[in-house]
């Protein structure tokens, strides 16, 4: 079974456009280097002086998420460069086991 995993974070509207071309330059590489990533989705979406990106990955199996996150996979991880970019850290993302696909 299939396990979805999603993160949010909020970036200042004028660093967005900058963030977005780093999520795209290194995190979905480093994203995509981890066997078991199935599906990668990075969303944008911007509210009045908030960007709101949302990331939402499928995987094929928890040990695959480990592979990426490290031992406790429902943790966020964390570049060095988003310290100039998020208006902060949330700790954790969900995780949903994916019943049905169509």
């Amino acid at each position: 079974m299939a396990i979805m995993r999603l993160w949010h974070g909020k970036v200042a509207i004028e660093k967005a456009d900058e963030y977005e071309k780093f999520m795209i330059d290194k995190a979905a590489p480093d994203y995509g280097s981890v066997d078991g990533l199935l599906k990668l989705y990075f969303q944008r979406r911007n509210e009045k002086s908030i960007a709101h990106f949302l990331l939402v990955t499928i995987w094929d199996s928890l040990e695959s998420i480990k592979k990426f996150a490290g031992a406790e996979p429902d943790l966020a991880k964390y570049y060095p460069e988003d310290d100039n970019f998020l208006l902060e850290k949330e700790e954790y993302t969900s995780m949903y086991d994916v019943f049905y696909e169509k």
